[in-house]
């Protein structure tokens, strides 16, 4: 089964519960998938949380496997940016780093926001329908 890291806006749907992510995510644990995320969705998360939902928040992120952000990782984000830029694409910060994140450990990208990760590297995975 594949690993795949989630983009900040799948984990958002999750908690709140927009486009039915929570159902969805649950049947790819069934399937036997590893769900991920790395530092820049926690950062994006802690962003826009309420105090309230810290909790919730929390747990759902400590259930996804943690993939850090090294130098390795960083590096590659920044040729990314650096290419993609040159190529007349400028791409956000954040979106590069997650990108960077999938690629150097060969996971699938689950978005809603396809058109932020051009990259022919990354394996794309289907949302829910």
């Amino acid at each position: 089964m594949a690993t795949i890291i989630l983009d900040t806006c799948v984990i958002i749907d999750a908690l709140n519960g927009g486009r039915k992510q929570r159902e969805y995510l649950a049947k790819l644990l069934d399937r036997g998938h590893l769900l991920a995320c790395c530092a820049v969705n926690v950062t994006e998360i802690f962003a826009v949380m309420r105090e309230r939902e810290k909790l919730r928040t929390e747990q759902f992120l400590d259930s996804l496997e943690f993939f850090p952000i090294g130098p390795e990782v960083a590096k590659l984000a920044g040729t990314l940016s650096r290419e993609w830029r040159q190529s007349g694409h400028t791409l956000s910060y954040t979106d590069l780093n997650i990108a960077a994140v999938a690629i150097h450990h060969g996971m699938a990208l689950l978005t809603a926001n396809q058109k932020h990760f051009p990259m022919p590297e990354i394996s794309l995975y289907p949302l829910a329908a």
